[in-house]
């Protein structure tokens, strides 16, 4: 359906059928070769943005899939980096694609929820790119709320996402249908698949992370082509949001 090497119509209506973390597992083997797999023309500048090589201690990738972020994200770091994610088979892809990652900080791939995680304040930086869609709307305070927790004070929240398209545009009404065929879904079948679009943008995610004590800066015009609506968010944790 996009690469030869990709999946089929018939294997996505199999995902779309299973849970989530199951839909993943049967995924993970071709998830390099769709569109879903964040393209390294945002993780490259988006990286280039935190620091040069080693000049951070500790890295946390949320939902990190195939390791495609984890690949970029091992030189900047100095003493570990660790990927998270619910899918057991989408980690076992990475652990065979971070053997070949350069440099030599050690990485721990883990299974879990982000909205479980066991750290406290243990990482100086803490990324998410492409999972917005799997946290549902009464989630996202709390979802917010755990990557403060699991930041050093002054760590980092590092995030990609798009303005919302106006209502008028081909775009928006894609993912409202998109999103309306979910709901179905998921009122029919269970259990659910969890991933909806128009979620988490621009607006949403700034007054999340500066309601939990994050000055935040937003970068435009970073990104070539059809990328170019997408926006980098940095957000940093101040010292009050541990008061």
């Amino acid at each position: 359906m996009f690469h030869p090497q990709g999946p089929t119509v018939w294997e996505l209506l199999v995902q779309g059928l299973s849970s989530t973390e199951q839909g993943y597992d049967l995924l993970a083997p071709k998830f390099d070769f769709t569109p879903f797999r964040t393209p390294d023309a945002i993780l490259g500048p988006a990286m280039a943005q935190l620091g040069g090589p080693r000049s951070i201690a500790t890295a946390l990738d949320l939902c990190c899939g195939t390791g495609a972020a984890l690949r970029h994200l091992r030189p900047l770091c100095r003493d570990r980096v660790v990927g998270i994610d619910l899918s057991q088979g989408m980690l076992a892809v990475a652990r065979r694609k971070m053997q070949e990652a350069p440099g030599d900080t050690p990485i721990d791939l883990l299974r879990g929820h982000v909205l479980a995680m066991p750290f406290r304040a243990a990482f100086d930086l803490v990324v998410c790119f492409g999972a917005f869609g799997h946290i549902l709307p009464q989630e996202q305070d709390q979802f917010v709320a755990h990557v403060a927790q699991v930041l050093r004070p002054g760590g980092r929240f590092v995030c990609v996402t798009t303005p919302r398209p106006p209502w008028w545009s081909a775009r928006y009404w894609r993912a409202r249908g998109f999103n309306a065929l979910m709901h179905v879904r998921n009122g029919l079948r269970t259990p659910p698949f969890i991933l909806y679009y128009l979620t988490l943008r621009v607006p949403e995610v700034v007054t999340l992370l500066r309601q939990h004590g994050f000055a935040v800066t937003v970068y435009a015009d970073m990104f070539p082509g059809r990328l170019q609506p997408v926006r980098l968010v940095i957000g940093t944790l101040t010292d009050q949001a541990r008061e």
